[in-house]
């Protein structure tokens, strides 16, 4: 179900024969798991140092759950449920707004994503309908610095052929953190993805809750507006 719209678009898909099936192997999932680092554990008390030194005998139960966690199409409700922390922005905050909300989900679920994204998503070429040249977050080869020069570089080749130029800079509070679900599942869609995959990624999407824990001596000093 896509929560912006509220229709189902998930694809028709038939059974998946094995060997059709692109298989997550035990041998990725361990040097996933062998090369954690020290990260913040989510809701199902499974800390990344417990599955780092577990490696070797968590590698094929967990390759298993998240090969048919992709057969199936679905996610466990455990790996959707998040914590949110609220880390103060100043040493002694007298509002909300001074502080910044950190959503954690559990470690399995990032190793998860981390192995869509690796085996389905970054070995494909978008088509002509999503191009990405313009942009340089969240991708492997983009930075802050490639935007700087590619804009540098934009800037200084303009008035070869134009009088002046003018530049317009806007700034979209928490833009990839307000995606609406239904846009980015039609870009999802135009891809070469198997059906299984694409369905996983819709299931994926929906269903999330979370919880919020925090200190009392972090609240403290918080004016409550009046009632």
């Amino acid at each position: 179900m896509d929560l912006d719209q509220g229709v189902d678009v998930t694809k028709q898909t038939v059974p998946v024969h094995p060997n059709q099936f692109q298989y997550i192997t035990e041998f990725e999932v361990f040097h996933i798991l062998d090369n954690l680092r020290p990260t913040s554990t989510g809701l199902d008390d499974l800390p990344s140092w417990f599955l780092r030194m577990a490696a070797p005998m968590f590698s094929r139960p967990l390759a298993d759950l998240f090969n048919f966690s992709l057969l199936t199409s679905t996610v466990p409700d455990q790996w959707k449920q998040a914590c949110i922390r609220p880390i103060q922005k100043v040493s002694a905050p007298k509002e909300h707004a001074y502080f910044h909300p950190i959503s954690v989900i559990p470690v399995l679920t990032r190793i998860m994503e981390q192995l869509v994204v690796r085996q389905y998503l970054s070995p494909l070429s978008p088509p002509p309908a999503l191009q990405f040249t313009d942009q340089f977050a969240f991708r492997p080869t983009g930075s802050t610095t490639a935007a700087i020069v590619t804009l540098l570089h934009i800037l200084t080749d303009l008035p070869t052929t134009n009088q002046y130029v003018i530049v317009i800079s806007l700034d979209f509070s928490e833009a990839f953190d307000t995606v609406h679900h239904s846009a980015l599942l039609n870009k999802l869609s135009l891809l070469d993805l198997p059906d299984y995959v694409y369905n996983w990624c819709v299931h994926y999407f929906s269903g999330h809750s979370h919880c919020t824990l925090c200190q009392i001596s972090e609240l403290e000093n918080i004016t409550q507006p009046p009632v």
